[in-house]
């Protein structure tokens, strides 16, 4: 996961500077979002993933499906990541486009994953509490993983704060090899 993150960083950071330079920030969410839904389209998947499908037929056929939602530009960039063997990162693009996106307006979403059910309460003060710590508006989704033993992991953006007991565990034993 983290070297797709890696991996898909570059492309979303020009993308955004780009259509912020050109006004163009929505426009790029859609078109975006638009070429994540294809690439994940299970007929897609299986034309990318065909060996014998060459870069220039891939092209062109990425190009009439993304014709009418895409201008010139993005199709452009569906262009240089077929040539760099990168369609596949074209979800993980999209979200941290939308992570930068968020971040330019004031705003933050945080996944956190915790180890027993959370009231709204809790949710209420943590929300509060990562506003302050980041300085923005934050949006937290909540997810339980019972795995964690104890604790949570909080997510944002490619910030991971890792307060489980599992994972206290884990840096234990990495520490007594």
């Amino acid at each position: 996961m983290a070297e797709v993150a890696a991996l898909a960083r570059p492309y979303a950071e020009a993308v955004f500077l780009m259509a912020e330079e050109k006004g163009q920030l929505d426009q790029w969410s859609d078109m975006l979002g638009f070429l994540n839904l294809v690439i994940d389209n299970e007929q897609v998947k299986k034309l990318t993933d065909n060996p014998k499908l060459s870069k220039a037929d891939l092209e062109n056929l990425m190009s009439d499906i993304c014709n009418e939602q895409m201008d010139a530009q993005g199709i452009n960039l569906v262009k240089l990541l077929i040539k760099n063997n990168r369609l596949p990162l074209a979800g993980e693009i999209s979200s941290q486009y939308e992570i930068k996106k968020a971040e330019k307006s004031g705003a933050l979403d945080i996944n956190v994953t915790s180890a027993f059910p959370m009231s709204d309460s809790d949710k209420t003060e943590l929300a509060s509490s990562l506003s302050g710590s980041f300085g923005k508006t934050v949006t937290i989704s909540v997810e339980e993983d019972a795995s964690l033993i104890g604790g949570m992991i909080i997510r944002a953006g490619d910030k991971v704060i890792d307060g489980s007991l599992s994972g206290q565990i884990q840096q234990l034993a990495k520490q007594l090899k």
